[in-house]
């Protein structure tokens, strides 16, 4: 009779995870409740559009680069080049031949690198990539699929994801991924467009 009731609690505690991970699946992200610099839209090839708030207060030389790149068009016909599910897709870093584009090195702003950036790596937030090198970043960026603290004061995250959230789960879920997530050629999501907006 023990056996039977502790086998029923268990089962039911699975239940209960299980339908609080699925309710969270597709809920867009909430604001982070930083002040709106600015706002965002990525459209991608196939997908739909992401529509993003960043936050220029907190890491103001990465939003300030990202968005010289997007108003210039830089963006326009590159990738997402590595996907990983539960983790992150990043692109703007190759076109679709699987050319690397070049773009001006910037000041990895982050607590790693003495500067206070309090956002956190949390499910929707966009952060720069970026080698070993801490002033390494430049155009590549990544979208968090899931929540990574071991990733907070390490990388300049600044923005979050306000609705879209549904595309990087679709890219994740229809893109096959090879070791460390990479993507073959053909497999690539585009990106149309990046548009922004200052508030």
């Amino acid at each position: 009779m023990k056996k039977r009731i502790i086998s029923l609690a268990l089962v039911s505690i699975m239940a209960f995870v299980l339908v609080l991970s699925l309710s969270s699946c597709g809920k867009e992200p909430k604001s982070l409740g930083y002040e709106v610099t600015h706002e965002v839209t990525i459209k991608i090839k196939g997908y739909g559009t992401i529509e993003l708030e960043l936050y220029g207060k907190e890491a103001p030389i990465t939003v300030a680069n990202f968005v010289k790149l997007a108003n210039s068009g830089f963006y326009e016909g590159l990738t997402f080049h590595r996907i990983m599910s539960d983790f992150m897709i990043q692109g703007g870093g190759f076109d679709e031949e699987g050319y690397e584009m070049d773009a001006d090195s910037i000041k990895g702003e982050f607590p790693a690198n003495g500067v206070d950036n309090p956002i956190p790596h949390v499910r929707g937030v966009i952060s720069m990539a970026r080698t070993n090198v801490m002033d390494s970043a430049s155009s590549q960026f990544f979208i968090m699929h899931k929540d990574y603290p071991s990733l907070n004061g390490q990388y300049a995250a600044f923005g979050i994801v306000r609705k879209g959230i549904s595309v990087v789960d679709d890219i994740c879920d229809s893109v096959k991924q090879g070791y460390n997530g990479a993507v073959s050629l053909s497999d690539r999501p585009v990106i149309e467009s990046i548009t922004v907006k200052e508030k």
